[in-house]
């Protein structure tokens, strides 16, 4: 079954079985298409990449064979009809499949001399541009190096125009995300200290601090299957060695303290730029951290950006001092009245556990102020409510495990809250939960099955 599943045809080939049911089997157009569409499932083909729409026939007359709007409109425009360029960018909008059937007709070279021709023209850059975010939304393998030239002189020639950058800016997060290859050749053609400097010089514009944001995170992913070792690390440092990142976010954050999906922006990409103990220590002492802790206070009623935010935390919390100022700041009440508040929220859950994790680590002090705080309740609800959540259940078996570490004296409180039933419950229903599930059971004095893996099968020990 597994390999029927990644059985792929052509549109052509769908197209044409659309038409048979009309043609031979006398269907509507409407029914037709529901008939092709429940074959193909049927047969375990993939119909992502499928227009699941019936060809039409062109309004202009030259055209004798129906075929889809996306590719109708494409002609118009290898044809120099200009005006067609935002009904392009609205099909491609509808879903990948139009994407990736106008990509397949070579759309990308029109539309790139489209960018390229109105460079001059505002309104007009903006549209081209529209379209090329567009089209490689999903397909970041289309962009070449003449493109990539194209966005880089876009991002310095059209500093003052926030709309130009946004849609350039866009374009380059579309074409960097799991594309190992288009970051490293953007982040030498010097894209970090554009995207850095579009944040810097409009720091008032929401949008553009949002997508820039977005974009550096983009460069810090490890999301490629196709390379086994990225550049992302060393993206990471030179955000925050080169070109001052860490301030420039933690800045930009202060002029929007009122815009949620801002912030919940610049956290993220806070998080993936903490990839160092100094750096960690570095937004604190920046005001990073105040931040992000005033944030989870004032809007914990949000589970995405709180979400968001207790990445953040999470990953600030890697450095021990830091652990102790989250502490001493009420971090550990604030997060676990954020854990009680959206306990049904997976994400949130597993990030709060996350948080409490780390912050328990070679941290005795900081463990007593969880117990007291209701930290290992909520861990214990987390595990009641999300049994079938695989990282919730590994976050909290970490929680137990961490604050019993080097406080052995906590087992017992722990325990009388019936953690050792739920982490073996984890264990049997997750066998990802393996190594930290043991590991925790044994720390909180636990009997632990270890079960024999080898079995001996290549000869006896008794011979």
């Amino acid at each position: 079954m597994a390999n029927m599943e990644k059985r792929r045809i052509t549109q052509e080939t769908f197209d044409a079985a659309v038409k048979e049911n009309m043609e031979e089997f006398e269907m509507d157009p409407v029914e037709a298409l529901r008939e092709a569409v429940e074959q193909f499932n049927s047969q375990g083909v993939n119909l992502k990449c499928i227009v699941k729409a019936v060809p039409a026939v062109s309004s202009d007359d030259n055209q004798e064979e129906p075929t889809h709007e996306v590719l109708q409109v494409l002609n118009f425009l290898r044809t120099g009809k200009d005006s067609a360029i935002k009904r392009f960018t609205e099909l491609c909008s509808l879903g990948f499949a139009q994407r990736y059937l106008a990509a397949q007709k070579d759309a990308y070279p029109v539309i790139l001399s489209h960018c390229k021709k109105s460079v001059e023209e505002q309104e007009a850059l903006l549209t081209a541009l529209f379209a090329l975010a567009a089209l490689t939304d999903g397909q970041p393998d289309l962009l070449d190096a003449e493109g990539q030239q194209f966005l880089l002189n876009v991002l310095k020639e059209h500093k003052a125009d926030t709309s130009v950058m946004r849609a350039a800016i866009c374009t380059v997060r579309h074409c960097c995300l799991k594309h190992e290859q288009n970051r490293q050749d953007l982040v030498k053609g010097g894209v970090l200290p554009l995207l850095t400097g579009a944040i810097t010089q409009h720091v008032a514009c929401a949008e553009l601090v949002k997508e820039a944001a977005a974009a550096l995170r983009f460069m810090t992913f490890d999301d490629d299957v196709r390379v086994t070792f990225g550049n992302a690390h060393e993206h990471a440092k030179i955000i925050v060695l080169e070109h001052n990142g860490l301030k420039i976010l933690v800045d930009a954050a202060k002029a929007h303290f009122e815009n949620t999906s801002v912030l919940s922006e610049l956290c993220a990409t806070l998080s993936r730029l903490a990839v160092r103990n100094e750096f960690c220590q570095d937004i604190c002492d920046l005001g990073g951290l105040k931040l992000i802790m005033t944030l989870l206070a004032d809007s914990y009623e949000k589970p995405e950006l709180v979400r968001q935010v207790l990445s953040a935390i999470r990953a600030v919390a890697g450095n021990d001092d830091v652990k102790d100022a989250v502490v001493e700041s009420g971090g550990v009440e604030l997060i676990v009245i954020a854990m009680n508040k959206h306990m049904n929220n997976s994400a949130v859950c597993e990030h709060g556990c996350a948080c409490l994790s780390v912050l328990a680590l070679r941290k005795p002090n900081n463990c007593k102020v969880i117990m007291e705080h209701g930290g290992v309740l909520a861990a214990v609800q987390a595990m009641k409510t999300h049994k079938d959540v695989v990282n919730v259940q590994k976050q909290a078996c970490m929680v137990m495990r961490n604050l019993v570490g080097r406080m052995s004296e906590l087992s017992k409180p722990i325990l009388e809250m019936g953690v050792e039933d739920l982490i073996i419950q984890a264990l049997k229903t997750h066998k990802e939960c393996g190594d930290v599930g043991k590991a925790a059971l044994r720390d909180l004095g636990c009997e632990v099955e270890l079960r024999e893996l080898w079995t001996g099968k290549h000869g006896s020990l008794t011979n």
